[in-house]
């Protein structure tokens, strides 16, 4: 009875203060008209940014690694099994996948909400004068780079997507179809963005964060180089735009010629947190720690990537395959052994001696008896790897850092640093600019610069050092000499330029990417396959379908919520 009694009481209580606390102006809550000042616009501004790297290890794109590099065949998943985040498994297989995984449509979703704030951002821009905010062309000028970035991931994820900008009231959102545009129109209009940057922007912004002028054109000429490979809608390649791939020449030309990047010396420091914003990265994601914020901001996207030593333990995705690790090898020329990298097994063999690598192996991959993050004396362990029974007792290095960084943190149980990811360095731009001359026939202007990124390469051992002082590998690789060491044919250009980029970028979500856009996508993966699966029984299930696993599925939520108005990708 005493606690019925004190149950009305209460209840009694709480209605009469309802009218007093409803007829109070609620704390800590903006109107949409309080938005609308110079000074909040500004901020908005910002919040796109932040979208940047506001992703979840769940559904990342800060890197494309679960989409990029595991399906591109650079990593397996890793983690604890097929079971482990198995949405990434499922990914990892192409037949397994389903129109109704989870983590695709949670991708969709965090894209369009980062999407969603650069047309906040311009929807507001564009109603305030020049006069009243005097930063408006260039704010609204990186409302447009950011926008064409994540339309940019959507495009390559899903290839048909609704285009919504800032002049489609929301209310109307579900009635704009991902088929308004064709293929090819959707691409320019994602290319019209970048231009759009390109001239709006300065070439030279204070606060090192925010887009310049040279970004936009490397993201334009990017853009170009994608659309320029036209697709028919089975995705099969049909035909190669050479007015195209003329402007990209251009672009990075400018881009180049702008001298306000060079390569660093030693391809290490792209990794490094001494090395942020170095004369190598043109765009890169600004993450902080120790900023005010409870946690600082943090790249959750790599979250999962770090191994289970003590000095971590935490979680032990994204394992580099065999296939990458073999692909370092070089032959008694120092060039890559295109044909017969793979024949002799040195990730099962563990002889890192007697044939010759990439330096880049070890800048890439974490190999037990090999240090870990350039320190000499922290030597990675198989004991380090979480299933080493199913995926190798490897490591991805280039999104993790040192346990000793100023930039580490632990997220219980997970790892994450502050550390800036880069989204463009210029050795992208350089192989951008090399892969348009190459198929335009101009494979002699190619040349120095991807030998230019080969010697680079070949000359970043000085941190590759066991304790003793010794090469932790035996480092061995030459420059194209054509009739010295190769024949530089277009064919064999072709070729080299492929190898690069793959060496170049691994693990860092792009190669997948690169496949499709060059449409070899199928017989890379399914070759990549029939070996690969006598490596490692996770695979077993693993099969490429063309015309179909080039692209993501849309996801069944989305059509659900577009009342079927979505078009399905092709063979889905």
């Amino acid at each position: 009875m005493k606690r019925t009694i004190l149950t009305i009481m209460i209840a009694i209580s709480l209605l009469s203060s309802c009218k007093k606390v409803l007829d109070e102006t609620p704390q800590g809550v903006v109107s949409n008209e309080d938005l609308n000042t110079p000074a909040n616009v500004d901020k908005m501004a910002v919040a796109a940014y932040s979208a940047l790297g506001n992703d979840h290890y769940t559904a990342p794109f800060t890197s494309l690694w679960p989409y990029g590099s595991i399906r591109g065949g650079d990593t397996y998943k890793g983690g604890d099994g097929p079971g482990d985040i198995s949405e990434y498994h499922l990914f990892e297989t192409f037949s397994l996948n389903r129109v109704d995984n989870g983590l695709i449509d949670l991708v969709w979703y965090r894209l369009y909400v980062s999407i969603g704030r650069a047309n906040d951002a311009l929807r507001r821009m564009n109603a305030l004068s020049d006069a009243e905010y005097p930063n408006k062309s260039v704010r609204q000028a990186e409302m447009r780079f950011l926008r064409g970035h994540f339309y940019f991931l959507a495009k390559i994820l899903f290839k048909y997507v609704p285009y919504i900008d800032e002049n489609t009231p929301q209310a109307n959102y579900d009635t704009v179809s991902n088929r308004t545009f064709s293929n090819d129109a959707l691409w320019t209009k994602i290319t019209d963005d970048f231009r759009a940057a390109v001239a709006g922007l300065p070439e030279t912004q204070s606060d090192r964060g925010r887009a310049n002028k040279y970004a936009a054109k490397a993201y334009l000429a990017k853009a170009l180089l994608y659309q320029a490979y036209t697709q028919d809608e089975n995705n099969q390649v049909t035909s190669i735009d050479a007015n195209k791939l003329n402007e990209v020449n251009q672009l990075c030309t400018d881009v180049i010629g702008s001298g306000k990047y060079v390569l660093n010396p030693d391809y290490a420091n792209n990794f490094l947190t001494q090395y942020e914003n170095s004369t190598e990265s043109v765009f890169a994601i600004q993450y902080s720690k120790d900023d005010g914020t409870p946690k600082g901001r943090l790249d959750y996207g790599h979250a999962l990537n770090y191994p289970m030593n003590q000095e971590y333990g935490c979680c032990g995705f994204h394992v580099p395959s065999h296939d990458l690790i073999n692909a370092y090898k070089t032959d008694s020329k120092g060039l890559p052994m295109f044909d017969s990298y793979n024949a002799n097994d040195v990730a099962a063999s563990g002889d890192y001696k007697t044939n010759t690598f990439d330096p880049r192996m070890d800048h890439t991959v974490a190999i037990p008896g090999h240090p870990y993050k350039y320190v000499p004396n922290f030597i990675f362990a198989k004991s380090w790897a979480r299933a080493p029974e199913v995926y190798g007792a490897f490591a991805s290095m280039k999104e993790a850092v040192s346990p000793t960084d100023a930039s580490f943190q632990k997220i219980p149980p997970f790892m994450s640093s502050s550390k800036n990811w880069d989204i463009i360095r210029f050795d992208d731009v350089m192989l951008f600019k090399a892969e348009a001359l190459i198929e335009l026939g101009k494979q002699d202007e190619a040349l120095p610069l991807i030998n230019q990124l080969r010697m680079r390469a070949a000359q970043s051992t000085a941190l590759l050092k066991q304790g003793d002082g010794t090469p932790t590998s035996n480092y061995g690789m030459s420059a194209y000499k054509p009739g010295t060491n190769c024949t530089w044919t277009q064919d064999y250009a072709r070729q080299a330029l492929r190898w690069e980029r793959r060496l170049e970028f691994a693990t860092e979500g792009y190669h997948f990417f690169d496949l499709v856009r060059w449409g070899i996508a199928a017989d890379y993966i399914n070759k990549y396959f029939a070996i690969e699966k006598t490596r490692s029984s996770h695979l077993s299930d693993a099969a490429f379908k063309k015309g179909r696993d080039e692209y993501f599925p849309i996801p069944l939520n989305q059509i659900n919520y577009s009342k079927g108005l979505y078009q399905q990708n092709a063979g889905w």
